[in-house]
């Protein structure tokens, strides 16, 4: 596959992203669907944690597999494993650095929705890397899975972006929305470019764990709003929605071969 068409993969892939931003511009929605648009975002949120921490696992999971079966030793585990947990760490806590930083900070819902902007980009950063490298190494049928299946994730990614502005009733402008659909799905042919010229396992490892820590950070906040309120019935049943929908697409990815 050329340069050329493994860069419209990856832009394919990432665009899909715009699809849920348009919920962004809900004027003024009424309380409980405010709650319920926040609770939603946590169930995908949290989808999200797990799929991007199985992806990260992965190497390591291969490094012990072959340590069992005799063929490798500990080095390689012990060195993915570091790698993910320093991400975890620095997405994680960079963050809250940053919000002790600034006293009286208020992470109202276009910096929530930033946060999330940047942690799901690192994620998307690290799907692009495998658009790319299935592309360079051949596998065309795998890339074009790929990238259906990252694009119909991503379609449910935009939603989580944008679900805390609706939650807060606030109305962002097109170009804002546009802005936080580029620094979300932008990275995906950043990596995909990154992607077709080398293959790194690390690098893989290093920016789906930053992903993860980042994600988790606004999990917590949002969970936080969603205390305040004290609707734990809609945060329950918004989670699980937000859950459902991002299994859903998995299962559909998965039903697809890839």
């Amino acid at each position: 596959m050329s340069f050329s068409e493994t860069l419209l993969l990856g832009l394919i892939a990432g665009a899909t992203i715009v699809l849920g931003l348009p919920i962004g511009r809900l004027t003024k929605p009424a309380p409980v669907l405010r709650q319920l648009l926040s609770a939603i975002a946590v169930g995908v949120l949290v989808f999200l944690v797990w799929d991007v921490l199985s992806a990260a696992w992965e190497p390591i999971d291969g490094a012990l597999g072959a340590l069992h079966e005799g063929d490798g030793g500990l080095g390689k585990a012990i060195g993915y494993g570091l790698l993910m947990l320093v991400g975890v760490g620095v997405g994680l806590l960079a963050l809250v650095g940053y919000e002790r930083r600034l006293p009286g900070m208020e992470l109202d819902g276009r910096k929530l929705a930033m946060m999330i902007a940047i942690g799901i980009g690192l994620h998307n950063f690290a799907e692009g890397l495998a658009i790319g490298q299935s592309a360079a190494s051949g596998e065309i049928g795998l890339a074009v899975l790929l990238v259906i299946g990252f694009g119909l994730h991503n379609a449910t990614e935009g939603f989580g972006i944008v679900a805390p502005l609706g939650a807060e009733g606030e109305r962002p402008s097109w170009p804002y929305l546009l802005l936080l659909g580029l620094i979300g799905g932008g990275p995906t042919l950043l990596g995909t470019v990154i992607g077709h010229g080398f293959t790194s396992e690390p690098v893989s490892v290093v920016f789906l764990s930053l992903a993860a820590g980042s994600i988790l950070y606004v999990v917590i906040q949002l969970i936080g709003v969603a205390a305040r309120a004290r609707r734990t019935d809609l945060l329950s049943v918004g989670l699980l929605i937000g859950l459902t929908a991002g299994f859903l697409t998995d299962a559909i990815v998965t039903a697809g071969g890839v």
